[in-house]
């Protein structure tokens, strides 16, 4: 499993979803990312997981102990 945090200025990472792929969470960042600017922030798509934030970060184990169930697992842009 994966776990996606999104990063906020000083604030701490927060979950914001989990995905069971690689490539498939890959691809939704893709399409959530509206876009990237001259110093690396990025701009999400509203309705998103990551609106709100400024950069994310992945990874194969919790970083947080938030609850997993509390998040979307495998959002897609269909779930919007």
């Amino acid at each position: 499993m994966l776990y996606l945090y999104g990063i906020k200025p000083n604030k701490p990472k927060k979950l914001v979803a989990t995905f069971e792929t690689e490539p498939f969470m890959l691809s939704y960042i893709s399409w959530a990312t509206l876009k990237t600017n001259e110093d690396g922030t990025k701009k999400f798509e509203q309705g998103t997981p990551l609106v709100g934030c400024t950069s994310y970060e992945y990874s194969h184990h919790p970083l947080t102990d938030e609850d997993i169930l509390q998040v979307p697992h495998s959002p897609s842009p269909s779930m919007l």
